[in-house]
């Protein structure tokens, strides 16, 4: 019923920037939130970031390890959910996938409904 596509990611040096989009399609009215999560080689894939797609403003929750270097916004009208991410760090590489939910507020990946297929962030050192 919906359907996520990732794009953006790329190769960067430390210290460089990055903004991933998502957009989603189908029956976008029925989701509350969208968020970001990551995997590395080797890794259980991890929380990044989410917002409220309903609440005015937008509510947002990140991860400590993101939190002042990442933002994560809304355009609703283009159903599509934005992560800039900024001063890049090595261990920030993973594949990085949008998910959505029919709930607001989730943090668990199992709280999640719709997942993208991921696209690849890589930052060199």
């Amino acid at each position: 019923q919906v359907r996520l596509v990732e794009s953006g990611g790329g190769l960067v040096q430390a210290g460089g920037s990055l903004r991933l989009s998502c957009v989603a399609s189908g029956r976008t009215a029925s989701l509350y939130s969208m968020g970001w999560f990551r995997q590395a080689p080797g890794k259980e894939r991890e929380f990044v970031a989410n917002i409220n797609l309903k609440r005015s403003g937008g509510s947002t929750y990140y991860a400590d390890s993101v939190k002042g270097r990442f933002t994560i916004s809304r355009d609703n009208a283009k159903n599509t959910v934005y992560l800039q991410m900024n001063s890049l760090k090595p261990e920030d590489t993973a594949v990085y996938s949008c998910a959505a939910s029919i709930v607001a507020g989730p943090r668990n990946l199992v709280e999640y409904d719709y997942w993208g297929q991921g696209t690849q962030v890589t930052v060199s050192s």
